[in-house]
């Protein structure tokens, strides 16, 4: 699949090729997602409120730290949010809690990521219904539920819908899977409550969000931290296996970093081989590599932390559609 991607930002004669799986696809999700609204599929409704941030397209585009920071915002508001994810690439299929010291091969990288910031629960199952009941009954306090990923999961009923699309890929080629990285068409974007866009200019109606990140902690020793200036006369390897790996290596050449750049695939399982390189003073990657790669990493390995920046708007907008809810707790 990854070498499919490649394909899906360029015109390419392999297009012609996919592109009548790609109207069988088109009309698969379309069918899909009318059984669904005419009630010919069962769908079910959570006594929380469901926040869902997820995308229309393949590869991240920044779904996590969105959903952590409306996970701040909200408790900062006085809410008490509940993370539910499936886990992708985690081996755990039962409804499980994530702790910090939960392993990434069992419970996936992005919910260790986000347990780690320790805002709030998170849970990880395949089966997202089971896994909110399961969370839900064991944090009572809890009072609305953010989805991380689950847009096209639409077995589970939401109250709220949020789709972020990446400012600097956008929508590809514009085509549906797998002749292009779409999952549903652009039109699907009229239908949500808020679309976010990350690192671009968004439209009118439309939000904006930045990643923003200057300090790197060390993976053999997170106590110890270093910025930017700390690597300008080393030797840098910089690692990201995330949907997008050029917006990480734009981003250290933003705070003036060279380096050698290694771009993985997304979720990559990374072993100690992967990153033996050679006249290496440092590694620098990303928080959602660096949770699979602690248990190997010695002193040269440094993560950037980044958190999304968004305008408090978005929050009040969520705030009104869920607040008539009512919450479970005072």
């Amino acid at each position: 699949m990854h070498w499919l991607q490649k394909h899906w930002y360029r015109i390419t004669p392999l297009h012609l090729i996919l592109l009548p799986v790609s109207l069988v696809f088109r009309a698969l999700v379309a069918l899909r997602r009318a059984l669904y609204r005419n009630g010919m599929l069962g769908s079910e409704r959570l006594l929380l409120p469901v926040v869902v941030v997820g995308n229309i397209s393949v590869g991240g585009t920044g779904k996590t730290p969105l959903t952590l920071a409306l996970a701040l915002q909200l408790t900062g508001r006085g809410w008490h949010p509940l993370i539910v994810s499936r886990g992708y690439g985690g081996t755990s299929t039962q409804p499980r809690q994530v702790a910090a010291d939960s392993a990434a091969q069992q419970v996936g990288d992005e919910p260790l990521l986000m347990a780690r910031r320790d805002i709030c629960p998170v849970w990880t199952g395949r089966d997202r219904i089971a896994t909110a009941h399961a969370a839900m009954q064991a944090h009572p306090q809890c009072d609305v539920i953010l989805c991380d990923d689950g847009l096209q999961h639409y077995r589970l009923q939401r109250d709220v819908e949020i789709a972020v699309v990446d400012g600097a890929r956008g929508f590809g080629n514009g085509w549906l899977l797998p002749a292009g990285p779409l999952r549903e068409p652009v039109a699907r974007l009229q239908t949500v409550d808020a679309v976010v866009v990350n690192g671009g200019d968004p439209a009118p109606q439309q939000s904006a969000m930045t990643l923003a990140g200057e300090v790197f902690y060390n993976l053999a020793d997170p106590a110890r931290t270093a910025t930017a200036a700390d690597f300008h006369a080393s030797r840098n390897h910089a690692v990201a296996g995330i949907g997008n790996p050029q917006r990480y290596f734009r981003h250290l050449e933003n705070l003036g970093i060279a380096f050698t750049a290694h771009a993985f695939p997304d979720h990559h399982p990374y072993s100690a081989a992967d990153l033996a390189f050679t006249d290496c003073d440092a590694v620098l990657m990303t928080e959602k590599d660096a949770v699979k790669c602690a248990a190997f990493a010695d002193t040269r390995f440094w993560a950037l932390r980044v958190d999304a920046r968004i305008d408090t708007a978005l929050l009040d907008h969520i705030l009104r559609k869920i607040e008539p809810h009512g919450r479970q707790t005072a």
